[in-house]
């Protein structure tokens, strides 16, 4: 049974603005699937039809063979932890509250929590002193780290991480990406990645979609993606092309004016 299938999934806003248009996607247990495309393009509302945040216009969304309409929501909530771009951990909770703070309110004990909570902060590298500290005395990656240690609390089996480095510098970002790798080869969660970097997408994505004005594109390995014919697809390698010429050409300037 697949982890998540999108049937035929159109969404709109209520103005009747289209935001996702006959969409059909299936998700594989344990798989990892990265969405690219522009901003407005539709990935973030796909993660948010997969947690029940919004119901499609038309088709049928599923997790766990189940629509996402006839799950309670909060327990459909509890099976799909949510990692945000914006942390948005507590500015007035501790590192360990903010992680253990969905196991508080199901009233797990207060030693359950400490012992998943140190289980965590080992899971995603920080030391075990984090658990006191408040998140303004950490940096942006740690706090980065803080926030995929809450959506695992619980122990989801699906993982909905939207943007989650996109506010990081380059290095930052590279170092969480083994991070999220190392943590998915002991997991072995399923992971839905949206994002638009596409060099994110190739390195943390068992499968690729692209998303084009409302539209799924393409869906496959990485290594397929230059075998699509789509203009959009093309567009999205040529920029990747280009970048990789511009960061060339500012090492070589770099050793000529060293």
């Amino acid at each position: 049974m697949d982890s998540i299938t999108f049937d035929r999934v159109s969404f709109a806003y209520d103005n009747g603005r289209p935001v996702l248009r006959d969409v059909s996607l299936a998700i594989h247990p344990g798989e990892v699937v990265a969405l690219v495309g522009r901003s407005g393009s539709g990935k973030s509302t796909a993660l948010r039809l997969i947690n029940r945040l919004a119901l499609p216009s038309s088709g049928r969304v599923s997790v766990e063979g189940r629509a996402t309409h006839e799950w309670d929501p909060i327990l459909l909530r509890r099976r799909a932890g949510f990692v945000l771009q914006d942390i948005a951990l507590f500015p007035h909770m501790t590192v360990a509250e903010n992680i253990g703070l969905v196991a508080r309110i199901e009233r797990w004990s207060a030693d359950r929590i400490a012992s998943r909570v140190a289980e965590l902060l080992a899971l995603t590298g920080l030391p075990d002193d984090f658990a006191d500290r408040w998140p303004s005395e950490i940096s942006g990656g740690q706090q980065q780290r803080v926030g995929v240690a809450r959506a695992l609390m619980m122990d989801p089996p699906i993982l909905l991480m939207d943007e989650p480095f996109g506010a990081l510098d380059p290095l930052t970002r590279l170092s969480l990406h083994r991070e999220v790798r190392r943590i998915q080869s002991a997991l072995h969660k399923t992971i839905v990645l949206v994002t638009h970097d596409l060099r994110e997408a190739f390195s943390l994505g068992d499968r690729v979609g692209v998303i084009d004005d409302g539209q799924l594109v393409f869906d496959g390995p990485p290594g397929e993606l230059r075998r699509s014919p789509h203009p959009f697809v093309h567009e999205l390698l040529a920029t990747l092309e280009l970048r990789d010429s511009e960061d060339g050409a500012d090492k070589a300037k770099g050793m000529i004016q060293g």
